[in-house]
């Protein structure tokens, strides 16, 4: 008799589970809203259903951008950060989607910024790949590690370049999302300070080298120059085509950029790059702080 028993609930949740992945897949929100008020339903929210990618409702919702079903599975307390198969939280499938309403709320509602450490991929290498830079935004004011990298590189002995978001958005040519990165305390030698790294990689390559090499535009050597990258790390080895002798011309840093590295290093050694704006000092010169402007410029060396 309780065998019995227990394979009546189990049907009777299966055909639950079902009604919620439904609602959720038409977008039907009201109807959504009428099961969640069930206790029987709100039970079930966190199961997982689906072919192919078995997957939490709020996984179904952020994948496909229901805004309402997502904020209606959040406020009956569906696991913001639940895993699928591949170890996909809702907020990493709504990045891929390019779901920027989406995205904010699964932060807003405490979702990790940097998605799950089982997955190789997270929220910003996909967000920089993709130039999304609203998005890669909305991550990194939330918190998201900017110099986060795929994992398969720390899986691989031979991996000549890093896989970071700062590669990948300058490989991709998503100048907005690059200096964003940069902004936010991306390193502008990203990979080429890693013992770790330095020892798996016979000639490791910087940010700037691989710039150089695939002849980027100005703007990026640019960037990294006056977001101090080190020239000198490792010797750069390049052909001097007429586009990179141009490039290598930028590299000399006016006393204002010298400046404001100086100031950026310090606020972000002591973790407080993102309180430039609490600083006594004119907003000409915050704003210059954050690489938006170059006030006075004419009238400094």
């Amino acid at each position: 008799m309780l065998h019995f028993a227990e394979e009546e609930d189990k049907t009777s949740d299966a055909v639950e589970i079902q009604e919620l992945h439904e609602a959720v897949f038409n977008n039907n929100h009201r109807l959504l809203l009428v099961l969640l008020s069930q206790e029987r339903y709100r039970k079930l929210i966190n199961s997982r259903s689906g072919w192919g990618i078995p997957g939490t409702p709020l996984r179904l919702a952020a994948s496909h951008g229901y805004l309402s079903c997502v904020e209606l599975l959040l406020a009956h307390g569906a696991e913001v950060d639940s895993l699928d198969v591949k170890a996909q939280t809702p907020l990493f499938t709504a990045v891929s989607g390019k779901h920027l309403d989406c995205v904010h709320a699964l932060l807003s509602a405490g979702a990790d910024p940097n998605g799950s450490i089982y997955n190789n991929c997270s929220p910003v290498l996909t967000a920089s790949r993709e130039g999304d830079v609203e998005i890669l935004s909305e991550l990194l004011e939330h918190g998201a590690e900017v110099n986060t990298r795929s994992k398969s590189s720390l899986w691989t002995s031979h991996s000549p370049v890093c896989s970071g978001p700062l590669y990948l958005s300058a490989v991709y040519g998503h100048l907005d999302c690059f200096k964003l990165l940069l902004i936010y305390g991306a390193n502008p030698d990203f990979n080429c300070t890693e013992e770790k790294l330095l020892v798996k990689i016979k000639q490791p390559k910087t940010i700037l080298e691989m710039c150089l090499r695939h002849c980027c535009e100005a703007e990026y050597v640019q960037l990294l120059i006056d977001f101090g990258a080190n020239v000198y790390l490792p010797t750069l080895n390049v052909e001097k085509t007429t586009k990179q002798k141009k490039l290598w011309s930028l590299c000399p840093k006016r006393l204002m950029s010298w400046c404001r590295l100086t100031i950026r290093n310090a606020l972000r050694l002591a973790g407080r790059l993102a309180y430039v704006d609490r600083l006594h000092i004119p907003s000409s010169l915050k704003h210059y702080l954050k690489h938006k402007s170059r006030p006075m410029a004419d009238n400094f060396p």
